[in-house]
């Protein structure tokens, strides 16, 4: 998308759409999502449940394998989100309902706490789902992945990741829940039934 260092990866019908809340300096020099060392995100995705591997970032388009997709509230990278304003997490979560409107996700996942509570102002929101929509999607909120995140060791990060991978799967019926989505790719070894489409 114009004005984007990290695209979206993104397509109709994703099961989950993972909200990051801006890209890093490193991610946004690699033109990957979750591009650092230090970030614990795809090793959380894959032991919740959400991939059958740990993807590298340069990996991010077979997400939509899987109908899951990624964005940002903020485009605009920074070496920490406390660079970032108030006014632009709002900014962000009215580009991300325009996003959510145009795409339908089945569920929107925030990646960090304190960003939601900004950007949706929602001040006392917590780890887990949330009660209100976006545009129709259901929102569940889960600690932001990067080694900062002192709130939030691996395995804590990894038991969140899981706890919305359950409930994510029970609520999407037929073939598509996480679990048989696995359980397909596995015994079709990844034919080619998967979505390419990125924007």
């Amino acid at each position: 998308m114009e004005g984007q260092l990290v695209p979206d990866v993104i397509g109709r019908e994703l099961h989950v759409l993972f909200v990051g809340v801006n890209p890093g300096l490193r991610s946004a020099a690699a033109r990957h999502h979750f591009a650092h060392p230090s970030s614990r995100f795809w090793k959380a995705l894959h032991l919740g449940g959400f991939t059958p591997r740990v993807l590298l970032a340069e990996e991010e388009a077979e997400l939509l394998h899987w109908s899951v997709g990624l964005t940002n509230l903020v485009h605009r990278p920074t070496a920490s989100t406390r660079e970032l304003t108030n006014s632009e997490l709002h900014g962000g979560a009215r580009k991300l309902a325009r996003k959510v409107r145009r795409y339908g996700p089945d569920w929107v996942a925030i990646l960090g706490v304190a960003a939601y509570r900004v950007a949706f102002r929602q001040p006392h929101a917590r780890v887990g789902r949330q009660p209100r929509l976006i545009c129709g999607s259901r929102v569940w909120v889960l600690p932001g992945p990067t080694g900062r995140n002192a709130h939030y060791p691996i395995p804590l990060l990894i038991e969140e990741f899981r706890r919305f991978g359950e409930v994510a799967g029970s609520h999407q019926p037929g073939p598509t829940a996480i679990g048989n989505q696995l359980a397909k790719l596995a015994a079709s070894s990844g034919s080619g039934s998967a979505r390419h489409s990125r924007v």
